[in-house]
């Protein structure tokens, strides 16, 4: 019998199985949820803005793709601060870790185009969201797919404010970003959707980076050497000058995905164009002769769940059989 501890609010009693200490049970609604506890990080001055920024957004947001946000309940401390999310069993970059063979194209299409829809209702509401990678996609085992982790994500509008270019894990992160653009719009979200999408077809992700200078030189080995034609305003870029670019004249595109419909080859285009006025606009055109597999068709993998959570309680040192949190 796992040991248990109880967090406590004005209104629910949560029963938190710990280890893992990422689950909890509505005791009223015997509802499973899922945990985020905030990390203090030694403040003084009370919650993280970071932590505030993602409370704010996600209390505004309701979409079948978005993982939702409850409530937020404290326990004894406030260094004891959880936020009570929608529980999913799973997210995308344990599951390609662990699976033996790829997503089919059927199932990817399944994912992205959930992906896609989730993002429409985030910048139709001017919401970026700044950090997807796959890390970041959790799956029910329902098969539906919601868009997580809010910390670096941002409102926009016109005139737009400055915001820091350093976001979005560097696998993920668009190259006007790594090039010092002071503009930042949804092309960066559709980027990220290109890479996760080519992640999940390739099964390994499609531009390991260790550094911003190789990010870039991968770049441009994967798409050939961006010019002014096809990227108006590139040779402005603040951090051109910092660069020596390979001469690349070829897209390898469709060299590097062989067996991928033509339908799946565009959307790849679209979401690598280098120009983002031109990419932010692309949507959901991934479509081909198959339809995408329904999201309740999509596999299960309680295999996995059973063996990390097993893994998770043998890494945590002993408890006592019950603490206040």
């Amino acid at each position: 019998m796992r040991p248990i501890s109880t967090i406590s609010d004005s209104s629910k009693n949560w029963t938190v199985s710990l280890p893992p200490s990422d689950r909890a049970r509505d005791t009223k609604s015997d509802e499973i949820v899922a945990l985020k506890k905030v990390r203090m990080d030694n403040e003084k001055d009370g919650i993280p803005i970071s932590s505030l920024r993602e409370i704010t957004l996600l209390l505004r947001l309701r979409h079948p793709n978005i993982v939702e946000l409850k409530e937020v309940v404290v326990g004894s401390h406030l260094e004891s601060l959880f936020l009570v999310m929608s529980y999913c069993e799973q997210d995308l970059a344990s599951l390609l870790e662990n699976m033996q063979t790829p997503f089919s194209e059927a199932q990817v299409k399944c994912i992205v185009l959930q992906l896609l829809r989730g993002l429409e209702y985030l910048h139709h509401s001017f919401i970026i969201h700044r950090d997807l990678k796959v890390s970041n996609l959790l799956m029910t085992d329902k098969g539906c797919v919601k868009i997580a982790d809010f910390g670096l994500a941002r409102m926009y509008g016109i005139p737009q404010p400055p915001m820091t270019p350093r976001v979005v894990t560097l696998w993920y992160r668009a190259p006007e970003l790594l090039l010092g653009t002071k503009t930042q719009t949804t092309a960066l979200d559709m980027w990220a959707v290109g890479c996760i999408l080519a992640e999940l077809l390739a099964h390994k992700p499609l531009l390991p980076g260790t550094s911003e200078i190789q990010q870039v030189d991968l770049i441009v080995q994967l798409l050939g050497t961006p010019n002014e034609n096809i990227w108006p305003g590139f040779s402005q870029l603040p951090l051109i000058g910092q660069y020596s670019l390979r001469k690349q004249p070829y897209n390898n595109l469709k060299n590097k995905f062989t067996w991928l419909s033509d339908a799946g080859h565009r959307l790849l285009n679209l979401l690598f164009m280098y120009n983002p006025q031109r990419r932010f606009k692309c949507g959901s055109v991934f479509l081909s002769q198959s339809d995408p597999c329904e999201p309740e068709l999509m596999p299960t993998f309680p295999h996995h769940r059973n063996k990390r959570a097993v893994v998770q309680a043998e890494s945590q040192p002993k408890r006592r059989k019950s603490s206040k949190v």
